[in-house]
């Protein structure tokens, strides 16, 4: 059986700004532009019955669609990296849609996902890359952002044994619902005020 996971897919337009940042970091395997996602819940190796079962039970979730901007870059794996990652807005919606993921995972008897979500969408794997070379390679992109887009459902993926990164294979679709999103503020309404004085 596949390993499954569930995700946030990447639209294209915010797919092409992350293919921006590929290259220039000595010893990174870098992620496929088509592989792009944002993990939910890592469900892992199990039988039919169980991913039906799964299934059906995401299936019910009732979830209102939401907005989502990609923002800074970083590294997992401080003194020997092993990741570059870009980072993800925190909007509530989408961590109450996370728990309910681990709730339902739970409630079916797999084991509790040991890991605090934290969301992010993978650039690249590192295999040899030194320290400095990451610094280095992070200093000059921090200021990364992409346009807010609209998450309008999540999937259920599965990937093949690998070494991690893809390919990725769609297994399922879950819709959220559409109702009123209330639009992100641009990135300039994220700066601190001025004082007026």
């Amino acid at each position: 059986m596949p390993r499954l996971f569930t995700a946030l897919e990447i639209p294209r337009n915010a797919a092409m700004s992350l293919s921006l940042l590929r290259g220039g970091l000595p010893g990174a395997r870098w992620i496929d532009v088509e592989n792009y996602h944002i993990t939910l819940r890592f469900i892992g190796d199990v039988d039919g019955r169980t991913a039906d079962e799964i299934v059906g039970r995401l299936d019910r979730i009732d979830r209102p669609e939401f907005q989502l901007r990609l923002e800074g870059i970083g590294s997992f794996g401080s003194k020997k990296p092993h990741s570059v990652w870009a980072g993800v807005s925190q909007p509530p919606e989408m961590y109450a849609l996370q728990a309910e993921i681990e709730r339902i995972c739970q409630r079916i008897g797999l084991p509790p996902d040991p890991r605090k979500f934290t969301p992010h969408v993978t650039l690249a794997r590192l295999k040899s890359s030194r320290v400095d070379d990451v610094v280095h390679y992070l200093s000059g992109r921090g200021n990364f952002y992409t346009a807010p887009f609209t998450v309008s459902r999540f999937v259920l993926l599965s990937s093949r044994e690998s070494v991690g990164g893809g390919p990725y294979l769609t297994e399922e679709v879950f819709p959220l619902n559409e109702g009123h999103v209330f639009p992100m503020p641009s990135a300039s309404l994220l700066q601190p005020a001025k004082s007026m004085l």
